[in-house]
C-alpha cells in the first residue's frame, strides 16, 4: 500500500509521513492510486455536503469549495497560476515558456485565472446544491485525478529528473489503462447518465488541453498537469450544472 500513501501525501494535504524516500519504481505505481485519492476526495466533499445541508446556500457553497481546495493544499491551483502567467509570457516559445514556470512569482494573468476559475466552481457547486445533485461531488475529483493518470499514460514529460520524469519512466502502463477503465465504470455506476456526461466533457477538454501542452511545449510538465486537472474540473462542474 505504499503507492497509495506516495499519492495522498502528494496530492493532498492530509498529514501522512512516509517512512523515507520512495523508490523510483514505487513513485511510479502511486499514479496508479491518483484516481482513488480523488475517490477519497469526493466521498468528503459529499459527506461535507450533507453535514451542510440548511446552511444558506451562498454560505454553503463558500465553505465547499473551501474544503475542496484546501483538501489539496491548493497544489493544482499553483500550478495553473504558473502555467497562465507562462502562456501569456511565453509569446509562443517554448524554451521562454518553461522558464516562466519556475519562476515562483505570480503575475497578473496568473491572479485573473485563478480568480476566474474559483467563480465559476463556486457558481456551479451553487447550481448542483440547489438541484441537489451533492452525488456529483464524488464523480469530479475522480476525473480530475484520473485525468493526471491519462496525462501520464499518454503525453512526454519534458523537464528531465525531479519526480514528474520518474512517475512517468516507471509508471506501469497496462495497469494504468486497466485504472483509467474502472475508473469510468465507477462514475457511471456512481451517477449513471450524469456520470456519462461528465465522463464525455472530461474527455473533451482533455484532448483539447492534451494539445495545447504539447503544440506548445512538446509535452507536459507539472504545472500544467496541474492546470489540466483544474479546468477539467471546472468543465466538467459547470457541463453538469448546466444539464
Amino acid at each position: 500500500m505504499l503507492p497509495f500513501w506516495i499519492a495522498l501525501q502528494f496530492l493532498s494535504c492530509l498529514p501522512i509521513r512516509l517512512p523515507g524516500m520512495p523508490a523510483p519504481q514505487e513513485l511510479g505505481r502511486s499514479l496508479l492510486f491518483y484516481p482513488l485519492v480523488g475517490l477519497l476526495f469526493g466521498v468528503i466533499l459529499w459527506a461535507v455536503n450533507g453535514l451542510l445541508l440548511g446552511t444558506p446556500l451562498l454560505l454553503h457553497a463558500a465553505l465547499l469549495l473551501s474544503v475542496w481546495v484546501l483538501l489539496s493544499g491548493a497544489l493544482h491551483l499553483d500550478g495553473l497560476a504558473d502555467s497562465a502567467d507562462a502562456w501569456l509570457g511565453g509569446f509562443g516559445d517554448r524554451e521562454r515558456t518553461l522558464t516562466i514556470m519556475k519562476d515562483p512569482r505570480s503575475g497578473p494573468m496568473a491572479v485573473v485565472t485563478l480568480v476566474l476559475v474559483l467563480l465559476l466552481k463556486f457558481a456551479a457547486l451553487l447550481a448542483l446544491i440547489e438541484q441537489q445533485h451533492g452525488v456529483l461531488l464524488i464523480i469530479v475529483p475522480l476525473i480530475g485525478r484520473s485525468a493526471l493518470l491519462g496525462l501520464f499514460l499518454t503525453t512526454p514529460y519534458v523537464r528531465a529528473g525531479g519526480l514528474g520524469q520518474a512517475l512517468a519512466d516507471h509508471l506501469p502502463r497496462t495497469a494504468g489503462k486497466q485504472v483509467l477503465a474502472v475508473s469510468v465504470l465507477g462514475c457511471v455506476l456512481i451517477a449513471g447518465l450524469s456520470g456519462v456526461l461528465a465522463v464525455v466533457l472530461a474527455v473533451l477538454a482533455f484532448v483539447w488541453l492534451r494539445q495545447v501542452m504539447v503544440r506548445r511545449l512538446g509535452g507536459a510538465t507539472g504545472d500544467t498537469a496541474g492546470a489540466l486537472l483544474e479546468l477539467l474540473e471546472v468543465a466538467v462542474l459547470v457541463g453538469l450544472a448546466l444539464a
